[in-house]
C-alpha cells in the first residue's frame, strides 16, 4: 500500500535528515518504526503526509508511493483525501472545541456526509470513554484521553492508512496498554493499515506485524516482529533484555546503538 524508495530529506536546503531510506507498509498490516529520539522517525511520517513543507523540509531524492501513485511533494490536504491520515506527535487536539466537535473536524474532507453519524458511533465503540466526555472541552482531557481523541479523529477521516507518531508519549502506562489494544482492534476490524512510530519498542512490537529500526536517518535493521524479538542486539538495546532474558532498564533509557547493524 505504501512504499518509500531510497528517499532523502533535507531541511532548509542544507541539513540532511534522512539518508537513502526505504520502507514498505503492506495492505492491512501494522508496521512499527522504532528508534531513539532524533533518529528521523517523525520526519519520515511528515515526508509521507506532506507536512514537511511547513517546516522547511523537502524530499530531495527517491520517491514515496501510495497505492502505486507517487505522493512526494503533494499537498497535505490532497494526501488526506487519498486516504493517508497522520496523528501528529503531541496529539494537537483543538482544545477550545468539544470532544465531538474535534471528531467531526476529522471528517471535514469527506463527501459522504450521510455516513458520518454512523462513523462517530464507531469511534465511540473503540473509545467508550470519549462518548461520556463528548460535550467536554478537549483541553480539559487527560493526556491519554486526548490521544484517544486524536486517533478517533483520524478514524473519522476514513483513512486507508493511519500514521501514528509516538502515541504513548506522556501517557500513563496503563492507558498506553489500552490505547495500543485499541489500535490493534481498529486494524483488525476496519482493515486499516497502520504505520506507528515509537520509542517504546516493547509496546509497538506487541501489536505490529513487521518492524524497522532507524538510527541517524537510516534503516539499520528490519524484519518480521518474531525475528526482531529474537535478535540479541534488539533485545539488549531496544527491549532492555539481557542474554538471560532479564530486564535492564538502563539499556531501555539509553538506546545504545549497535554499530554492527550499519
Amino acid at each position: 500500500m505504501l512504499r518509500l524508495n531510497n528517499i532523502e530529506v533535507v531541511y532548509n536546503k542544507m541539513i540532511l535528515a534522512i539518508k537513502g531510506m526505504s520502507l514498505e507498509v503492506p495492505d492491512g498490516k501494522i508496521v512499527a518504526l522504532l528508534g531513539s529520539n532524533g533518529a528521523g522517525k517523525s520526519t519520515t511520517l511528515k515526508a509521507i503526509s506532506g507536512l514537511l513543507k511547513n517546516e522547511g523540509g523537502q524530499v530531495t531524492d527517491g520517491y514515496i508511493e501510495f497505492e502505486g501513485e507517487k505522493i512526494s511533494g503533494v499537498d497535505p490536504d490532497k494526501i488526506v483525501k487519498q486516504g493517508v491520515f497522520q496523528c501528529i506527535e503531541g496529539r494537537r487536539v483543538f482544545k477550545h472545541l468539544t470532544v465531538e466537535e474535534n471528531l467531526l473536524a476529522g471528517a471535514y474532507t469527506r463527501k459522504d456526509r450521510k455516513n458520518i453519524s454512523d462513523d462517530l458511533e464507531r469511534v465511540y465503540h473503540y473509545f467508550p470513554k470519549l462518548k461520556t466526555l463528548r460535550s467536554r472541552a478537549s483541553g480539559l482531557l487527560s493526556g491519554g484521553e486526548q490521544q484517544m481523541l486524536a486517533i478517533g479523529r483520524g478514524i473519522m477521516a476514513k483513512p486507508k492508512i493511519l500514521l501514528l507518531d509516538e502515541p504513548s508519549l506522556g501517557i500513563a502506562p496503563l492507558l498506553v496498554k489500552e490505547i495500543f489494544q485499541n489500535i490493534k482492534q481498529i486494524n483488525q476490524e476496519e482493515g486499516t493499515s497502520i504505520l506507528v512510530v515509537e520509542q517504546n519498542a516493547n509496546v509497538a512490537l506487541s501489536i505490529a506485524d513487521f518492524g524497522y529500526i532507524m538510527e541517524n536517518g537510516r534503516i539499520v535493521m528490519e524484519g518480521p516482529v518474531d525475528q526482531l524479538l529474537s535478535n540479541e542486539g534488539v533485545r539488549e538495546s531496544y527491549l532492555g533484555m539481557n542474554k538471560e532474558g532479564k530486564k535492564s532498564f538502563r539499556e531501555v533509557k539509553s538506546y545504545k546503538k549497535i554499530k554492527r547493524w550499519v
